[in-house]
Parts: structure tokens; sequence; C-alpha cells
């Protein structure tokens, strides 16, 4: 029998950090979109990760025309979906909403790649859409329940890019990384100019908020989150590290009760260990 090393303590830090540069992300967003265009401020996001990241990898040409695909549907389109509805939801909410993502990458697994799963990940894909539909709920958040399927459906597109980044081969995580963020930017640029007015003006006017809000999210969050990510992954059995991202939202949850002043009411916190107990159960499950 082989035996699996232990998680270091070192990586075990790294996990922490990665969770918490992710969870904090939704915040810094949340605080720059109050008065930001939602769809503008990624693609300023991604143009400032490809600036950092494309000098250190060579082009993907045998990839290229994937990669631009995979950039539309898991950055582009994700993107727009999930931040225009952080604009009428709480940070926190929408933190706990989006972690619909991992049922949604498990369910397209099943259907896209032909994986095996068992009946404990449908109990959890179960648990974490009912947790959802608990947290909509609360009346704040019912009342913008546009704004939910917005973040439900970036939950399942970014699904969907993932099934796709899955079936490259022969290509690293930090190239997909970077030239994933070299094609988002212009799509996500042409999508706020069909989608979203006064540019000139959001630009010139923008605060040291938007500003550090986009270098965070490109910078910390995509360039260095992933990097760390990556590199936990080469290192340790994913099913080692894929437990820290449990603390995504609970950094998110506490970041937004902390600087933007948000409150919980009783439906989300409900709602929300109920998301997080399904997404436990999913990525704990080794029987599939």
């Amino acid at each position: 029998m082989t035996t699996v090393p232990k998680l270091s303590l070192r990586d075990a830090l790294l996990g922490v950090c990665v969770a918490l540069t992710w969870g904090m992300g939704m915040v810094f967003a949340k605080a720059a979109i109050t008065h930001f265009p939602p769809i503008l401020l990624m693609a300023m996001r991604f143009s400032i990760t490809a600036l950092a990241l494309v000098w250190f990898v060579r082009p993907p040409i045998a990839h290229l025309k994937m990669l631009a695909l995979i950039a539309f549907i898991s950055a582009a389109v994700q993107y727009s979906l999930t931040y225009t509805g952080l604009k009428n939801l709480d940070a926190s909410a929408a933190a706990l909403i989006v972690q619909l993502e991992v049922p949604f990458l498990t369910l397209f697994g099943v259907i896209a790649l032909k994986e095996k799963t068992s009946w404990l990940k449908w109990l959890g894909i179960g648990l974490a859409f009912f947790g959802v539909w608990q947290i909509s709920g609360a009346p704040k958040i019912a009342a913008a329940w546009g704004s939910v399927l917005m973040v439900v459906g970036g939950a399942a597109v970014w699904a969907v890019g993932q099934v796709m980044i899955r079936a490259l081969r022969d290509i690293d995580g930090l190239t997909v990384t970077a030239w994933i963020a070299v094609m988002a930017a212009p799509q996500l640029l042409i999508m706020s100019l069909i989608f979203e007015t006064d540019h000139i003006a959001a630009v010139t006017s923008a605060t040291w908020v938007v500003w550090g809000a986009a270098f965070y999210m490109g910078l910390i969050m995509t360039a260095l989150g992933y990097g760390i990510w990556y590199t936990l992954v080469r290192r340790n059995p994913v099913g080692q590290v894929a437990p820290f991202l449990l603390l995504l939202p609970l950094f998110s949850v506490a970041g937004a009760v902390i600087f933007l002043g948000e409150s919980l009411s009783l439906h989300v916190m409900i709602g929300g260990a109920i998301v997080i107990a399904g997404v436990a159960v999913i990525m704990f499950d080794k029987n599939s």
C-alpha cells in the first residue's frame, strides 16, 4: 500500500493564504463596483494580470484557439455575470452563492467527461443548491432575484470553462492563466462597451479604491493566488489541498462584515452553512 505524504506546515499555510487571497477579492470588488462599471473593472483586472505574466511564458500556438474560447466562456462571460450580479447583492451572500461552482463542476464532469460519481456527491450537490435556495429566501436578496440568477449563471459558466481546461494537454497552469488573461482583457472591454456606459467618466473619476481593487485582483488574487495554487497542486494530492477552498467563503463573509459593514440575516447564515456543508461533502468524498 502506498503511503500518501502528509501536507507540510508550509504548504498548509500557503493553502490558507490562497483562500484568504481569493476570498478577499470579492470584498475588494464589491467596494469598487459600488461606483464603477463591474465589467470594465474585470477588463482592467485581466489587463494587469496579462501584463504581469505574459513575459514569463511562451505563446501556446497549438492551443490559442481553444484558449480564446475558454477565455470567453470562463472569464469574459463568467466574470461579467458574477460581478454584475454582485453589484446588487451583499458580498457575503454572493460569496456563498458562487460556491455552486463546485457542484456545477461535478455535474458537468459527469455530463461532458463521463466521470463517475457517488451518491454522497449527489447528496452534496443537492445540499449546495438547497442552501442557495435558502439564502435567496432572505427578503433583501429575494428582491434582487435577477442578480442571484446572474451569480448562479456565472458559477455554471465557470464550471463549463474548467471542464474545457481539463481537456487541454501539454500546457502548464501558469501558461493557461497568462494567456487566458491576455485574451480575456479585450473580450471584457468589448463587452463593457456593449453593456455599460460612461467609460471615460468612470476611469477619470475612479478613486484609489477602484485602482486598488483592480491591482489587487490582477496581481494578488489572480497572478500570485493562482501561482501559489498551481504550486500546491503540483506538490500535493488535490484531495489534500482542495479543502482549503472551504475557507474562501468564510474569509469573504468575514471581510464583508468587517470592511463593508454588512450584516448576515438568519436566512443567509443557515443557507450559507448548508452550501458549505454540501461543497465539503463533494470535496471529501473519495468514492467516485
